[in-house]
């Protein structure tokens, strides 16, 4: 599932898989409303490693439970990669992934947030992109992750520049009226 956020950490969009995994409709994710699907024992470690990577404008991973529609738990890994702007690389938010853990997996795990290189894990077929624009987001932020480990620096601002246009488009499938929760 891809999410989009801005400079403050804010969701401005995920795709429509979010739905499909929690109940919660896009526009109530908006903003920081995905939090309320965070299960209460994790919160905080999500939201300060959000607060902590916004703050420096680095990368960040996590892992915590997900509140599914049944009220039942499953675990998630998520992660971003900041997003620079055009004028003066000053940072405008986040470009990420929240991927579902498959079932027996997560027997013995606990949630964690770290500022680190983010490497998405592998996707959920219960999760998996809906959208041509979502599959190539996807795609790019695991480029991303490989990218550094086997070289290639040199592509990483052209790489980063095709991750802004691409959350440009996915943030601009959202209403404005949506976003203002």
């Amino acid at each position: 599932m891809i999410f989009v956020t801005d400079a403050a950490g804010a969701c401005v969009y995920t795709s429509p898989e979010w739905t499909t995994l929690t109940g919660q409709e896009v526009a109530d994710a908006l903003g920081l409303g995905w939090l309320d699907r965070v299960h209460s024992d994790d919160r905080a470690i999500v939201a300060e490693t959000m607060a902590a990577a916004v703050r420096r404008g680095e990368e960040f991973s996590v892992r915590y439970r997900l509140l599914r529609p049944d009220r039942t738990l499953r675990w998630v890994g998520a992660g971003g990669v900041p997003a620079f702007g055009m004028l003066g690389d000053a940072f405008i938010g986040y470009f990420g992934t929240v991927t579902e853990l498959a079932p027996g997996a997560t027997d013995t795990i606990t949630a964690y947030g770290k500022i680190e290189r983010f490497v998405p894990p592998a996707p959920h077929p219960n999760t998996m992109p809906n959208s041509w624009l979502d599959q190539v987001a996807d795609h790019l932020l695991l480029a991303h992750s490989l990218i550094e480990s086997d070289g290639g620096k040199e592509a990483l601002p052209d790489l980063r520049s095709a991750l802004f246009k691409i959350g440009q488009a996915l943030a601009a499938r959202i209403e404005v009226k949506e976003r203002l929760n």
